[in-house]
């Protein structure tokens, strides 16, 4: 049997045989480790390791060793067979003894097992996998002619310009031209060879980001809340990097007070006493007022707190979104909630229902475990999609 015969049922997969051995493992490797990222996806994004290690971010993913093919005598308690079926390269169509049982449940066994390796990747290096597993919309810039940049892009050329733009390849041609044109001219190169690159400047939408973390760190947010919270952080701003050039982040923790922190300092913070969320959003304007021009900046915010705040601050933390809200392309509420069977019933959910119902650019998320931090990922990128779309 050729090696182009299709023995799996399925056309499409022809392609695969059109490759050498060599390189049919390299691309059947990388998708078994596409395949453990996603079966791992959870468990990558709520590993604290993410976080602990700022300077230099990882993640763990189990990958089962693959052997080459290769024969060998049969073992004993194993049965052959022949037929014909669907069968693809791969399937598993029964266990042998030895893997199901090995010499006892309690001893060590005698099988060959399976072997599994630990690899470690660089966050950005599996990123465009777990984005292209979510099938994640981009992130849209905010719309009109308000946040624009200017930018110099090559167009053309000239026989004049400064020497630094000078086209030596391009000289060449022209010098090359003219002397196959006369072939008398024994001068090698001569001004009207020149050519120089020219600059335009073109208008762009602007990819400036800023976004804004701002986190309850009061006593009634525990390490589990925490850590919900900072995780979600964490996943959401790697997904912002990806789409916007240019980001610059602001980290704000708050209890009835409000601090702004370094992007280290915040992840690690540790608060006291009450809550009050019109502390940490009026910090959140102070900045926004003082460095960023809203008309130069893509602003998100997102809010992360387990939703208790005092009932007499509503109004005010209700104003201080409101005023918010003009400058930000997006205002997320991540809830970290103690029990699945209040989700989003708290005073802070309740501002930000009203928010959206004055059609306001918000979207509420409740996260009560770790399995629930990705599809909060997943629901604040389609969120503010369909609110761009809307725009």
């Amino acid at each position: 049997m050729s090696l182009t015969d299709d023995t799996s049922g399925d056309g499409g997969n022809r392609w695969y045989d059109l490759f050498s051995r060599g390189t049919r493992d390299w691309l059947r490797h990388n998708e078994k480790v596409r395949e453990a990222v996603r079966e791992n996806l959870p468990d990558l994004v709520a590993g604290s390791d993410v976080l602990s290690r700022p300077g230099d971010r990882t993640v763990q993913v189990p990958v089962k060793f693959m052997e080459h093919a290769r024969f060998k005598l049969r073992d004993s308690d194993e049965q052959t067979g022949a037929g014909q079926g669907n069968a693809k390269p791969g399937d598993v169509l029964r266990e042998s003894q030895q893997r199901r049982g090995g010499a006892g449940k309690e001893g060590g066994g005698e099988g060959e097992g399976s072997i599994t390796f630990v690899l470690e990747f660089q966050i950005d290096d599996i990123l465009d996998w777990l984005w292209e597993e979510l099938e994640l919309p981009h992130l849209q810039p905010k719309q009109g002619n308000s946040i624009e940049a200017d930018e110099y892009v090559r167009e053309g050329w000239d026989k004049r310009g400064a020497r630094s733009r000078l086209d030596r390849r391009r000289t060449m041609k022209e010098s090359i031209k003219r002397r196959g044109a006369h072939p008398e001219s024994n001068v090698p190169i001569s001004n009207e060879d020149l050519r120089f690159r020219q600059l335009a400047r073109r208008s762009r939408p602007s990819t400036n980001a800023v976004v804004f973390l701002l986190l309850d760190v009061s006593s009634s947010m525990d390490e589990h809340c925490r850590k919900l919270a900072k995780t979600f952080f964490f996943w959401a701003l790697q997904g912002i990097r990806r789409q916007f050039s240019q980001i610059e982040m602001v980290f704000v923790a708050h209890t009835v007070e409000a601090w702004e922190f370094q992007e280290e300092e915040f992840f690690q913070v540790h608060g006291q006493g009450g809550t009050k969320s019109s502390a940490g959003l009026a910090k959140v304007q102070e900045v926004l007022d003082q460095r960023y021009d809203p008309g130069q900046y893509n602003c998100y915010l997102f809010y992360a707190t387990d939703g208790h705040n005092f009932s007499e601050d509503r109004e005010a933390a209700m104003a201080a979104l409101e005023k918010l809200a003009p400058a930000m392309n997006f205002m997320g509420y991540a809830e970290v909630a103690h029990h699945s069977h209040r989700r989003l019933e708290t005073e802070v959910a309740a501002i930000y229902d009203r928010l959206a119902a004055e059609g306001l650019p918000t979207g509420s998320y409740s996260m009560v475990e770790e399995s629930d931090i990705w599809p909060a990922i997943k629901a604040f990128f389609s969120d503010q999609a369909a609110d761009a779309d809307a725009v």
